[in-house]
This record gives structure tokens, C-alpha cells and sequence, in this order.
């Protein structure tokens, strides 16, 4: 058996130290011999970024129906059908008015500065499981549809390479270049005045003089002013509440049947419409006190520019504009956001109304 001394070990050090001294690594300017350059074409593949002035972005459209027929088949099981959000899947469209609020909604429509976000993140990563399978103009189709249930465009819109840069997002002037280091570096710099930082302090006004501090005698009228107030306020109160179950007294009640018919067939409008107590607008406008009001009156919901017309002409939600509306939306109010073909009946449309009228209540 041969023996691996320490002066074998010497050797072989040296030697390996002389070999790598006549042929030493490659510098990290130079690279460091592995691999091989990449082909234009393997360069070509991962190159598909779109910038938001167009660089990148490919010839093609598609329009908001083509969009919604792929979305619903491709995307709608984790984002909803309209982009509402299954589950704890992203939200991608309402949101409006909620970024300064405790809990911020942040979709392609409340949020995102660019459109050219959405294409490249669309066309790179969806849908899921099948990422870039998509063409160029599914992509387009997929890309209006979103802009669609964000209330952007309008269902007869088609996005292409030739009017996508004159799309601008709602929420895009609210981004800008990070200018801290010149407006807020400066003022967390240095050494901070600890004592004797202002010249002088000088009282300008006092509480009594402001009128903050009320005498005893203002506030007493006031506690009195109040007190009458209350009890007027309760004695009306009780004068409505007796004349409101007279009313009710007198007025049959809806069918149970028919509303618990209409309550089921609501489901479907769940994902984007509200009812009932705590209601508030969501992707659609909440729907308490619909019914016997004039249409597109819901206060903070951003009705489209159909609603507006409509709402213009004197239009309001009986039981034959809201039967022709449940059956054919698109058909009845040209030009408006709302994704929903319709109901089947009119059976169905009488059963839907009563639940609005049980649950939401009539105009007030």
C-alpha cells in the first residue's frame, strides 16, 4: 500500500501552484470561462419588457368583448368575472377613493400609473400556470376588458398598438420621481436645536377672547337649547313611527317566496353590488333605495357616461325599467359598464326587484 506523506502533499501543492501560476483564472472583466455568450434569439425570449413610452410593445388589439369571453374562461376563477377577486386572490378593479383610507384598495384602476404595467404583466406571467401562452392580441383583448370593469372605456372599445399611448391611468399623476435627497434630506441632517431654538414665544390671543372658552350662562342656553331640541326631535320621532306602521298595517307585504327567489338569483350580483344595512359601493354602485329612484343617483359611485345620459332624461327604476334593464342591460342603457348579460324571464327580473325593494327598501 503506498503512503501519502507530507512531502508528497508539498508537491503536489507546488506543482498545482506553478500550473495555476503559467494559466491563471480569467479576470471578472474578462469573465470567468464558463458557460458561453447567448444567442440572439435565447436574448430575444426573456427581451419582453414594455416600457410605459411603448418600447417593446408588440402590433396587435383586441377588444373589451373578446376580452371578456378570455378573462372569464382564463382569469375569473382567482380574480372574479369582474375582476372583483376570489378568495384571497388579487382585486383588480374599483377601489376608487380608498388609497388615503385606513384600508387602501390598490388595483389597476385605483392604483397603477402605467398601462404598459398591466400588458407586460399580463403578457409575462398570466394566466396562472400558463404563463406567456397568450398572444399579442389576447393580451390587447385581456388589457381592455380590465380597463372596462375599472370604468375607463366603454364596452364598444378596442386597444391596440396605435392608441395605447394615449391611454393615461387615473392614478398616474400621483407618481413621481423620488426627489427626498433634494426637498427632505436636509432637514434630517446636521445637529438638532436642543434649547433656545426660537428667539422669543409671544402669546397672540387667549381662549376667552377666541370664544373657545364659553361663560356659564352661554353654556347653560346652550344645554337648554339642546334639551328642547332632543325632545322635539323624539316627539317627531314617534309622530313618523305611528304613522309608518299605519302605513305598513295597511300596504300588503311582498311574496317571501318571490324575494327568497330574487335574494338566490342575487348572488350573482354579489361580487360587484351591495344591499342592506353597511352597504357601500363597490365595483357597482350599492343598491339601497333603488327602486322609485331616479337612475344614477347613488352618491360617490362614478356612474358612466349612459348612466349620466340616462339620469339627464328623467329615467327612474320602476318595474318596467328595472324588468328591461335585469333582462338586457347592455340593450337597454347602450354604452354602459356593467359586465352582466342579463336575467333569463321576467319571472326571474319580478323576482330580483322584490328582493331590492325587501332588502335595500324604495327611495326615500
Amino acid at each position: 500500500m503506498k503512503t501519502f506523506t507530507l512531502s508528497t502533499a508539498l508537491v503536489v501543492a507546488t506543482a498545482g501552484f506553478a500550473l495555476a501560476q503559467e494559466n491563471p483564472a480569467p479576470s471578472r472583466e474578462g469573465g470567468y470561462g464558463l458557460g458561453r455568450t447567448a444567442l440572439p434569439e435565447e436574448i430575444a425570449a426573456w427581451d419582453i419588457d414594455i416600457r410605459p413610452d411603448g418600447t417593446g410593445l408588440p402590433v396587435g388589439l383586441g377588444d373589451v368583448y373578446t376580452g371578456e369571453e378570455l378573462f372569464v374562461d382564463l382569469c375569473s376563477a382567482c380574480h372574479g368575472d369582474f375582476g372583483e377577486a376570489v378568495g384571497r386572490w388579487p382585486q383588480l378593479a374599483g377601489g376608487y377613493g380608498t388609497l388615503e383610507s385606513e384600508d387602501p384598495v390598490k388595483t389597476i384602476g385605483s392604483y397603477w400609473p402605467y398601462l404598459s404595467t398591466v400588458w407586460d404583466y399580463v403578457h409575462r406571467a398570466m394566466p396562472y400556470g400558463s404563463a406567456q401562452s397568450l398572444t399579442d392580441d389576447e393580451v390587447y383583448a385581456i388589457v381592455a376588458y380590465l380597463m372596462y370593469v375599472n370604468d375607463m372605456v366603454d364596452d364598444d372599445f378596442e386597444l391596440s398598438n396605435e392608441n395605447f399611448l394615449e391611454i393615461a391611468m387615473p392614478n398616474e399623476d400621483n407618481f413621481f420621481m423620488d426627489d427626498r435627497a433634494e426637498t427632505e434630506y436636509t432637514l434630517f441632517t446636521g445637529e438638532p436645536c436642543m434649547e433656545n431654538c426660537r428667539e422669543s414665544v409671544e402669546i397672540t390671543a387667549r381662549a376667552t377672547i377666541l370664544n373657545v372658552t364659553p361663560e356659564q350662562e352661554a353654556a347653560a342656553a346652550a344645554e337648554a337649547a339642546a334639551a328642547e331640541a332632543a325632545a322635539a326631535a323624539e316627539e317627531a320621532a314617534v309622530v313618523e313611527a305611528a304613522a309608518e306602521e299605519a302605513v305598513a298595517e295597511e300596504a300588503p307585504g311582498p311574496d317571501p317566496a318571490l324575494v327568497a327567489q330574487g335574494e338566490t338569483l342575487f348572488r350573482q350580483c354579489a361580487s360587484c353590488h351591495q344591499i342592506g344595512e353597511g352597504a357601500t359601493n363597490r365595483t357597482g354602485p350599492m343598491l339601497n333605495h333603488t327602486y322609485g329612484a331616479p337612475v344614477g343617483v347613488h352618491e360617490g359611485f362614478r356612474y358612466s357616461p349612459a348612466f349620466q345620459a340616462a339620469r339627464d332624461s328623467g329615467m327612474v327604476w320602476d318595474d318596467a325599467s328595472l324588468t328591461a334593464y335585469l333582462m338586457d342591460p347592455r340593450g337597454f342603457i347602450p354604452g354602459n359598464r356593467m359586465a352582466f348579460r342579463g336575467l333569463r324571464s321576467e319571472e326571474e327580473a319580478a323576482a330580483m326587484i322584490a328582493y331590492l325593494r325587501a332588502a335595500g327598501g324604495d327611495a326615500e
